[in-house]
């Protein structure tokens, strides 16, 4: 049930490493000369793995309509466990001074070779195919104003960027990272919080759209903290969702929690969801 939710997510939303971009206005960037900053931040869905390790390189927005135009914002040169990114937790990526304009073009720069995978305690080296040299490409649309800091959400999403290859039989399993990201600017969106009991349901938790019934799509999930149940989705435009609650423990039920509202700039608080047993 897990994936099948998770493979609902709308395809309009995956950005991968084939998608290139470009500048909105032939400079992306304004002639006044005021500046304004752009703050990266990276954010996770849940996956069903003990860790995984991504080692971002550089961070690079594009300020021109070709590909020499690129400015680096930062150059991280570390490694991230994607799956410590849930349930509201993000990392800042960079922050940078930009002059003000309009930029529709950001990339990340990661290591072929220096990431990794957690599978039942065992760590398994992660390569990225060819073809990274030009940087996970996202479609963007950072209006950055002066004097004002434009915070854009990149969700990294480790169940679908994660793809094994191969099986025991044939001499083991390989892995592979084939990113897919999506981007979204955190002034524009709101957030679910709420808490699950029992906590040790170690439940999945979705915001699903509430508009289109005959076809919903999943747009934000997470994993409840198996400590005390709470859960926080982000990065939800505004709209209305319904709330799935999934356990992992299959001695309780799912529930759903329909017409929860999200406002720009808020956080939609809901009462304790509390899951009966089997």
């Amino acid at each position: 049930m897990i994936q099948q939710k998770l493979l609902s997510i709308p395809i309009a939303l995956m950005l991968t490493l084939s998608i290139i971009l470009v500048g909105c206005d032939g400079s992306g960037t304004g002639t006044s000369g005021e500046t304004g900053t752009l703050e990266v931040q990276m954010h996770d869905a849940p996956a069903n793995y003990d860790e995984v390790n991504v080692f971002v390189e550089s961070v690079e927005v594009n300020n021109a309509d070709t590909d020499t135009g690129w400015v680096e914002i930062s150059s991280p040169q570390q490694s991230y466990d994607l799956l410590e990114l849930v349930n509201g937790a993000t990392t800042v990526l960079g922050s940078a001074e930009l002059p003000a304009g309009t930029y529709e073009q950001i990339r990340l720069i990661l290591s072929r070779e220096n990431n990794s995978v957690v599978v039942d305690g065992k760590k398994h080296s992660m390569f990225v195919p060819g073809g990274t040299e030009t940087g996970i490409k996202l479609n963007v649309n950072a209006d950055i104003e002066p004097d004002i800091t434009y915070t854009l959400l990149l969700d990294f999403e480790a169940g679908r960027s994660v793809v094994e290859r191969g099986n025991e039989q044939s001499g083991g399993i390989e892995y592979l990272l084939k990113p897919v990201v999506s981007a979204t600017n955190e002034a524009v969106t709101g957030n679910i919080a709420g808490t699950v009991e029992p906590a040790d349901a170690e439940p999945f938790v979705y915001a699903i759209d509430d508009i289109n019934a005959t076809d919903p799509d999943t747009l934000s999930s997470t994993k409840a903290n198996a400590d005390d149940g709470s859960f926080k989705l982000i990065g939800l435009e505004e709209g209305t969702y319904d709330v799935s609650v999934n356990p992992t423990n299959t001695n309780y039920q799912p529930k759903d929690i329909t017409g929860v509202d999200v406002a720009v700039g808020g956080t939609a608080e809901l009462e304790i969801i509390e899951l009966s047993q089997n």
